[in-house]
């Protein structure tokens, strides 16, 4: 599997409102969207106690790797184990679905139940759980606007509301008090794709010289929260 580029950006409120007119006009919309066009997403990652995942993510290391749960549209009974990996500005993600009981137990360090899995994404995490020191580190929550094109297998997001569980562990808890991050009107605008982006895409989304940006909802969370 090739990795995909990324370009992400911090754009203000009434910047998004413009930009969503465009793009609903000429891409798709996400076929996850509820009735609004949007969706939350909540993650729950993993880190050491060192804060190995946040350094290298602060420190722009070119080779890194986290792991998080992840749950859509509020939905705990559908969980993603999820591994993202970037190498030279290139990124990977890979994920595997996982029961209710098996995210608790990958939460309260119980892993004895799952090393009997085939399943290599979860034997890589429970390996590197045990030679990393892994454990659950930041609740990131977040509201998601997504749009989709063939050309390129662009993605466009817009993410805002962007909420921390602080040191929480109770990922699964739908009334899980989140704590605001950001300031009011601050969105993360993310273009991804493969290989290329499309002209009439980058002039839709009027990249132009605007600068991109290392911006990570996992840090900000980590970080400000």
């Amino acid at each position: 599997m090739e990795g995909r580029r990324e370009l992400k950006h911090l754009i203000g409120f009434a910047e998004a409102l413009a930009l969503r007119n465009r793009l609903r006009h000429v891409l798709r919309p996400d076929e996850n969207a509820g009735p609004d066009g949007t969706y939350r997403i909540r993650s729950l990652y993993f880190d050491n106690y060192q804060d190995k995942v946040l350094r290298e993510k602060l420190d722009g290391i070119a080779e890194r790797d986290k792991f998080r749960l992840r749950v859509y549209g509020g939905s705990f009974d559908a969980i993603r184990l999820e591994k993202k990996s970037k190498r030279d500005g290139l990124g990977w993600k890979r994920s595997t679905w996982i029961s209710r009981t098996e995210c608790q137990d990958l939460i309260e360090g119980r892993t004895e139940g799952l090393k009997d899995r085939e399943d290599p994404l979860v034997q890589e995490f429970l390996r590197t759980c045990d030679s990393l020191l892994l454990r659950p580190s930041t609740i990131v929550d977040y509201r998601r606007e997504a749009y989709v094109h063939p050309a390129g297998n662009v993605r466009i997001t817009i993410d805002s509301d962007l909420r921390t569980g602080l040191r929480s562990k109770d990922f699964l808890n739908p009334d899980l008090p989140l704590i605001p991050t950001d300031a009011p009107g601050t969105c993360i605008l993310e273009v991804k794709f493969d290989g290329f982006l499309p002209d009439f895409i980058s002039d839709l989304v009027q990249l132009g010289d605007r600068q991109s940006t290392a911006v990570s909802k996992f840090a900000i969370c980590r970080t400000r929260g």
